[in-house]
C-alpha cells in the first residue's frame, strides 16, 4: 500500500546510537563513488519511479543521516546488503547533495515548566477521543474567528521533511520528527521545555496519560523500528520501551491508544518496498495490534490480522520460491468501543496472491484478550506489492491497493444507536453496524480511489455528519477522472450532504509536482472543518454548506522561534489540531508527492 509509508520511504530506521548522534556524517577523501553505487544499487527503481516509489529528486530533499540509517537498518537494507558503512554513506551523500539542513538556535524556555496536568480539553493522540472523531468541542474558536487566523509562532524541525501530528496537553505541545527527536514545547511561545533523541524517526501522534510512581504524566508513542515508548511528560526521561514486532520491516505508523492502563499499538510494515530486491523472500510480515501494560511496557496480548504463519510456496509456472500469506498492515490508531469492550481497526492489502480473510477489512477485537470477534472484508483479493514490479514475480492478479489507512470513527446517532464509519483508499465510505458483526448498512462512493487516491489518512465527524477528504492524486486507471476535494455525509444514511471540489492548485514552490489532492486528515470544530491539500493550502469549510471561509498558504518561509526561518510545503498525513483558540499544524510532508518542508505552525486570531 502507499500510505505514505509503505514503499521505499527511506525513513524507517533503527540505527545504533553512534550513527544517530552523528548527524553530520562526512565522507573521507578516499570515499567510494556514491553516484556509481547509486546507479548499481538504486537507479533501477528511483530513476523509473512507479506507484509509491520516490524519485531521485524526492530523495534529494531527505537529510543525509536519514538515508544512511534507512540503508543500514531500514526499508532499503536489502538493497544495501554487502556494502560497507563508507559505501552506504557515499550513496546517501550523493542523494542528499541538494538537501538544505536548517541552522537551529537554542530555544530553551527561560522559566521552569509546571507539572503537566492531564485534561479533556486538549488534543491527545490521533483522533482526540477514543472514538477517533477528530472533533474538538473545546476549540476556543467561533466560525467568525477563523478568517482572522494568522501566524502566532513557527518552530523549525531539523529535517527538511515534516511528519506526524502535534499533541497538545495543558499548554504543552509534543512534536515528533523524522530525525528521531521528540520535542516538548510551550504552547504559548513555542520555546522548548525539553527534547530527547528517540533512536528512530517518529511519525505517530503522542498519547498523554496519567502518571504513576512519581511521574505526573506519561507520553506514549511509536517509532519506525516498531518500538513503543513511554517517557515522563515533564522531563522526557524514558520510563520504558518495548519492541512490538521482530520483523525487520515492521514499523508503527498509527498512534498508540491508551485505555484502562493498557496501550494498544497498531503494527504496519515496509515489506512491500523490500520486495524490490531480487531474491528477497517476500513476503512474511503480518499486521496486527499489540496490547501493552501502560506502566511497564509488558506484553498483555498480540493479535495478527492474518492467522496463518507465512511459509514457502511455488506458484504455477514460477520457478521462484514465494512466501505467504502476508500483509494486513494496521496503519492507523485503533478505535475503542468502551461500552462493548471492543477495539476496531482497518487493515491494508494482501502482499501475496494466496488470499486472506482479513485484508482490506474492518476488524473487531476484544479489548481484554485480543480475540477477534468479527472481521468484515470489504474488498477481497487485493493482492498488491509494488516493489516486486522491479524484480518479479508479482501477485496475480494485481489488486487496487485499497487499504483502510484511516482510523475508524464510532458515531452516536440521533436515534440513540451507533455507527462505525470506515473510509477507504478506494474512495468509498462505509457505515457498519458494530452491534451486528459489522454488517454494512450503507456505502457511498465519494472519490475514484487509487494508489494515492480516496481517503488516505483520516475523516472527521461532528454530530451525525462525517467529513471525508478525497486525495485521488493518482487514480488506478488512466480513464478515471480524479475527484479531489472534501464532502460531508449523513452518518445514518450515507447520503452525500455536500461536495466541494478541490481548488485549483497554487504552489508557492512553482508548478513542479503541484497537486490539489486532499490527502491530509481533516479536523472539525463547531461549524468548521479544516482540510489541507498537497499544494500547502489549509482551508476552513463551513460544515453546513461546504463553502470555503478561510485559506492559508502554509508553503511559505516563516520566521521561527528556533531558527532564522522555517519553510512549509505540502499538507499530508497528520492533520491540524485545535486547542484553546490556536490551530497547530505541520507543513512539509512531501514524502512521495508534493513538496517537503520543516515547520510546525501555531495560528491564532490576529496572531495573538
Amino acid at each position: 500500500m502507499r500510505n505514505h509509508g509503505v514503499l521505499i520511504t527511506l525513513t524507517r530506521i533503527a540505527l545504533a546510537a553512534a550513527i544517530l548522534t552523528s548527524s553530520n556524517v562526512t565522507i573521507a577523501a578516499s570515499a567510494p563513488d556514491g553516484a556509481a553505487l547509486y546507479a548499481l544499487r538504486c537507479a533501477k527503481c528511483h530513476e523509473h519511479a512507479q506507484g509509491h516509489m520516490p524519485t531521485r529528486e524526492s530523495l534529494s530533499n531527505r537529510p543525509l543521516i536519514n538515508i544512511v540509517m534507512t540503508l543500514k537498518t531500514g526499508s532499503m537494507q536489502p538493497q544495501a546488503e554487502g556494502l560497507s558503512h563508507e559505501e552506504v554513506t557515499a550513496i546517501a551523500a550523493f542523494l542528499s547533495a541538494a538537501a538544505k539542513k536548517p541552522v537551529l538556535h537554542s530555544n530553551h524556555c527561560s522559566a521552569p515548566a509546571q507539572p503537566l496536568r492531564v485534561s479533556q480539553t486538549g488534543w491527545s493522540g490521533w483522533g482526540r477521543d477514543l472514538a477517533n472523531s477528530r472533533f474538538q468541542p473545546h476549540s476556543g474558536l467561533a466560525p467568525a474567528d477563523v478568517p482572522r487566523l494568522k501566524l502566532k509562532w513557527a518552530f523549525a524541525y531539523p529535517s527538511p521533511m515534516s511528519w506526524g501530528q502535534p499533541t497538545v496537553a495543558d499548554n504543552r505541545i509534543f512534536a515528533t520528527s523524522t530525525t528521531g527527536q521528540l520535542y516538548a514545547l510551550d504552547a504559548t511561545t513555542g520555546c522548548t521545555v525539553w527534547s530527547i533523541e528517540v533512536g528512530a524517526p517518529v511519525r505517530t501522534a503522542v498519547s498523554i496519560g496519567p502518571g504513576f510512581a512519581g511521574h505526573t504524566a506519561l507520553a506514549y508513542f511509536g517509532d519506525t523500528s516498531a518500538t513503543a515508548h513511554a517517557v515522563d511528560a515533564d522531563t522526557g526521561a524514558e520510563v520504558w520501551r518495548a519492541r512490538v514486532d521482530e520483523h525487520a520491516m515492521a514499523r508503527i505508523t498509527g498512534a498508540p491508544v491508551l485505555f484502562n492502563d493498557r496501550l494498544f499499538v497498531p503494527v504496519s510494515s515496509f515489506e512491500e518496498g523490500a520486495a524490490a530486491k531480487p531474491g528477497y523472500a517476500c513476503c512474511t510480515f503480518r499486521g496486527g495490534v499489540v496490547a501493552l501494560d501502560a506502566r511497564s511496557g509488558g506484553l498483555i496480548w498480540k493479535q495478527s490480522t492474518i492467522s496463518k504463519p507465512p511459509s514457502p510456496y511455488h506458484r504455477d509456472g514460477e520457478p521462484t520460491t514465494l512466501f505467504g500469506p502476508a500483509g494486513g498492515a494496521v496503519w492507523s490508531a485503533p478505535t475503542i468501543d468502551a461500552a462493548r469492550g471492543v477495539l476496531y481497526v482497518g487493515t491494508g492489502n494482501d502482499y501475496t496472491d494466496l488470499g486472506t480473510a482479513m485484508t482490506d477489512a474492518v476488524v473487531a477485537m476484544r479489548l481484554t484478550t485480543g480475540d477477534i470477534l468479527w472481521a468484515h472484508q470489504l474488498v477481497p483479493d487485493d493482492h498488491w506489492a509494488a516493489g516486486c514490479s522491479f524484480r518479479g514475480p508479482c501477485p496475480q492478479p494485481s489488486g487496487p491497493d485499497a487499504d483502510f489507512s484511516a482510523a475508524m470513527i464510532l458515531i452516536k446517532l440521533p436515534s440513540g444507536g451507533d455507527m462505525l464509519i470506515a473510509g477507504q483508499k478506494s474512495g468509498v465510505v462505509y457505515g457498519l453496524d458494530p452491534g451486528a458483526q459489522g454488517k454494512v448498512l450503507w456505502r457511498t462512493a465519494v472519490g475514484v480511489g487509487g494508489i494515492f487516491g480516496g481517503i488516505e489518512w483520516g475523516m472527521a465527524a461532528s454530530g451525525s455528519s462525517i467529513y471525508a477528504p478525497i486525495s485521488d492524486s493518482m487514480p488506478t486507471r488512466d480513464s478515471d477522472k480524479p475527484r479531489s476535494g472534501i464532502g460531508a455525509l449523513d452518518a445514518t444514511t450515507g447520503k452525500l450532504l455536500w461536495w466541494t471540489p478541490a481548488s485549483p492548485p497554487v504552489c508557492h514552490w512553482g508548478s513542479a509536482d503541484c497537486r490539489a489532492a486532499h490527502s491530509q486528515a481533516v479536523t472539525a470544530i463547531d461549524g468548521i472543518v479544516f482540510s489541507g491539500s498537497q499544494d500547502g493550502h489549509l482551508r476552513a469549510y463551513d460544515t453546513r454548506s461546504g463553502k470555503v471561509s478561510w485559506d492559508f498558504d502554509t508553503a511559505q518561509t516563516f520566521p521561527a522561534v528556533n531558527a532564522d526561518s522555517a519553510s512549509g510545503g505540502s499538507l499530508d498525513a497528520g492533520g491540524p489540531v485545535v486547542v484553546n483558540g490556536v490551530l497547530y499544524v505541520n507543513s512539509g510532508y512531501g514524502q512521495f508527492l508534493g513538496h517537503a518542508g520543516n515547520v510546525l505552525l501555531a495560528l491564532s486570531v490576529d496572531g495573538k
